[in-house]
């Protein structure tokens, strides 16, 4: 019989990447495997990963927990280490401004 840990092995992501992907999808880990396994083999995605990811960091800091976001984080560098595709434009991602922000400068 195959395991999670055989499945997470095959899927191409680690644990906490793949618990990232459970988390954000609200599945069991087992099924984010697969769902990992098919989005690495799809043209873009690496990028719906590392939104998942970026997602679920967000999702954390906004409920106050660092130490899971902190986490989150080290699976998303990680992520980015293993997956150069999935870096594919991060760099306009990061450039953009924030949503609710605007576009203008803070008050004095």
């Amino acid at each position: 019989m195959i395991s999670l840990e055989d499945c997470i092995g095959l899927c191409g992501l680690d644990e906490e990447q793949v618990a990232a992907i459970s988390e954000h999808e609200h599945i069991p880990e087992i099924a984010a495997a697969a769902l990992a396994s098919y989005l690495l083999k799809q043209p873009h995605g690496g990028a719906t990963i590392r939104k998942m990811i970026t997602d679920d960091i967000h999702q954390a800091l906004d409920e106050g927990r660092i130490r899971h976001a902190a986490e989150l984080f080290m699976a998303l560098r990680h992520f980015l280490e293993q997956h150069a595709e999935a870096r594919a434009g991060l760099a306009e991602e990061l450039s953009a401004p924030l949503p609710g922000l605007g576009s203008s400068a803070p008050p004095p």
